[in-house]
């Protein structure tokens, strides 16, 4: 993909599956570049930010001058109903011995939502910082209802069975967080947390090598999400890490401030929904590269996408959570031009909406590349009596349909426990099989290839 502005890099990353990482259209403002006030996407909403300067001190340095070494790419957002902006941070060093063997004796693990099996959840992982050991208990409690507010959000409040959600306690040296609540506040801390990252107030930058030490330590984290002991505004999305722990991006965001919750939100629509923002900065002018590979964006008008059957066809005319009717609204993908929208106005573009239709359906699909519709209770692995009680995990509204041999039956519709005897399996001293499939029959997702990932089927061998 290539920018209409001299000057100005664009970033592209493969989706995952392809060899590499989740990508976006994503365009990152140059280091040190002068933009003016005409880079607001929409009524001067995005003027950027890019006064170089040094930040309050922490842990590791927050506004490093930019010349420093390797820049990383963060999005961030200046107030509660804002559209997002990007710009370009130092990337911390390489974890040192010291670090890691201090990392290595902290970190306790804790559960606080069970729904099923690791690996048949999708299991977010809460890193807390500027939190002290006298202090745990309250970023526990932090994270429940940080957990609350996002899972509030739709397609979440629909499939919180989906998920596990679990807490690492990182113990910071002092309480609090860099450039909270002045620019000049430093704060000893286990991540580095800071705000007026890049000379920023609401950039809320982590050290993300030292996110990575701690996020090791789950057994499988799906999402992660820094939660900084702070009641002020802020958070960020890092979006083009590779992480080794196998999670796509991490965001950050003050865990006393209700609104930072949507920052939140907005992040996991890049991680989870594999999602490209919907704004859209003036400078950048005609999108003119290849089409877009995420499912929210296009270079097609409503007719071609209609004709061709493409992308988010399927949607439209139809009435949109986020307001209007799906169709193809001109800027997206950071371009003015060349580049369409499925609506006016989603979380995707601006904090404080909703999903649109098709950003839900690529959420709800996200959910389930991290989860099962169904989960075993009782374990697949060994033999089951016939009298023995078979148990499934079924997310809400799910479907549920019992097999014997292979062969479905009308007995145990819809029921999460059954015996083999119950349905049918003779006692003739041959081998049989039992096995339930479980559907999701959401009409919130429409494509078929994404129904796929809405089924599961489970099987036990019965014991003669």
């Amino acid at each position: 993909m290539r920018s209409s502005k001299p000057g100005i890099p664009v970033r592209t990353r493969q989706p995952a599956g392809a060899g590499a990482r989740r990508t976006r259209v994503q365009v990152a403002v140059a280091a040190g570049v002068a933009v003016a006030a005409s880079l607001a996407g929409v009524g001067g909403a995005l003027a950027a930010d890019t006064t170089p300067g040094t930040g309050p001190g922490t842990t590791q340095s927050a506004t490093p001058s930019r010349s420093a070494g390797p820049q990383q790419h963060v999005e961030y957002f200046t107030s509660p109903d804002s559209h997002p902006r990007h710009t370009e941070v130092p990337a911390p060093a390489r974890l040192n011995a010291r670090q890691r063997s201090a990392i290595a004796g902290d970190g306790k693990v804790v559960s606080l939502v069970k729904n099923g099996p690791v690996g048949a959840k999708a299991d977010v992982v809460f890193i807390g910082d500027g939190y002290t050991k006298s202090q745990q208990d309250d970023f526990l409690t932090d994270v429940r209802r940080k957990w609350k507010e996002v899972s509030a959000v739709e397609p979440y409040r629909t499939y919180k069975k989906q998920f596990n959600v679990w807490a690492i306690e990182a113990v910071s040296p002092q309480s609090g967080v860099g450039g909270d609540p002045d620019y000049g506040t430093s704060k000893r801390t286990a991540l580095g947390s800071s705000f007026w990252c890049d000379n920023v107030e609401r950039l809320l930058c982590v050290n993300h090598e030292k996110v990575e030490a701690y996020a090791s330590k789950a057994a499988d984290a799906d999402l992660v999400i820094v939660l900084a002991n702070s009641t002020k505004y802020g958070g960020a999305g890092y979006n083009d890490i590779v992480s080794p722990s196998g999670y796509d991006g991490i965001a950050t965001a003050s865990s006393d401030n209700p609104d930072s919750s949507q920052i939140v939100v907005h992040e996991t629509g890049h991680s989870l929904g594999k999602l490209a923002d919907e704004y859209w900065y003036d400078e950048y002018g005609t999108y003119d590269g290849a089409e877009p590979w995420e499912s929210n964006i296009s270079k097609l008008k409503s007719a071609q996408l209609t004709a061709q059957k493409k992308k988010w066809y399927r949607w439209i005319g139809q009435t949109s959570p986020d307001g209007g009717k799906v169709g193809a609204y001109r800027g997206g993908g950071y371009y003015p031009r060349g580049i369409y929208r499925p609506t006016q106005n989603s979380i995707m573009r601006t904090l404080g909406n909703e999903f649109n239709l098709p950003g839900r359906e690529a959420m709800i699909a996200g959910f389930h590349r991290h989860s099962s519709v169904i989960s075993a209770t009782t374990p697949t692995s060994t033999k089951v009596r016939r009298t023995k009680v078979v148990t499934v995990e079924a997310g809400k509204g799910v479907q549920l349909r019992w097999y014997v041999d292979g062969r479905v039956t009308d007995k145990g519709r819809d029921d999460a426990s059954m015996t083999p005897r119950a349905l049918g399996v003779p006692a003739d001293g041959r081998a049989h099989t039992v096995s339930v499939r479980g559907t999701d029959p959401t009409k919130a997702v429409r494509d078929p290839a994404l129904r796929k990932l809405l089924t599961k089927k489970l099987t036990w061998r019965v014991a003669s």
